[in-house]
């Protein structure tokens, strides 16, 4: 008699909403947390950059990933059915290449390990709301951090959608888009 092993995956979803500045990703988060009662990981560079009270430089960015990471894990340990996550550590791999031309190997090494489910990628139609910590508020240049987050997406092999529209059209999608998600998980 034939005897299998059954592997059983009891992690949860994690959605990773991504996007560039002002679109609107920490209020989706939010919305989408509260709405399905599940936990949500804050973007952590927000928290360091405001904690360090300087200008950030390339090493800077490891440490973000780090603390990005660890909030993640810590956040995956409490969800049941699905994590919402406010960005991953390609957006940390896009700014250190826009602003220093490379990557640090500790982050792509983490981006090529990390598992996650599918995507949610907000346009930036939204108005630009200023923020000290915000660089780019011009149209071309969020249209071009649109472009390359769509590519990594796309690329992704993993599920999917762009969501465009005001708030309350970003949530009903995004929600829309998860139920769909845990069909075809659960």
């Amino acid at each position: 008699m034939k005897s299998y092993l059954y592997l059983v995956d009891f992690s949860p979803i994690k959605i990773v909403v991504i996007g560039g500045e002002s679109t609107g990703k920490s209020t989706l988060c939010d919305q989408l947390s509260k709405s399905l009662n599940c936990p949500w990981v804050a973007e952590f560079a927000r928290e360091y950059l405001e904690e360090i009270g300087r200008p950030y430089q390339q090493q800077d960015l490891v440490e973000i990933a780090k603390g990005q990471l660890t909030h993640e894990d810590e956040a995956c340990s409490l969800a049941s059915k699905i994590l919402i996550c406010d960005t991953d550590l390609n957006v940390i791999k896009v700014w250190s290449e826009h602003c220093y031309g490379t990557c640090h190997p500790f982050i792509l090494n983490q981006i090529a390990w990390r598992r996650y489910h599918a995507y949610i990628l907000l346009t930036p139609d939204l108005p630009w709301v200023a923020d000290p910590l915000r660089e780019h508020p011009d149209q071309i240049d969020r249209n071009y951090f649109f472009r390359i987050y769509l590519d990594i997406v796309q690329n992704s092999g993993l599920p999917f959608k762009v969501v465009e529209g005001d708030g309350h059209k970003r949530f009903q999608k995004s929600l829309h888009f998860i139920e769909s998600l845990q069909k075809t998980v659960y």
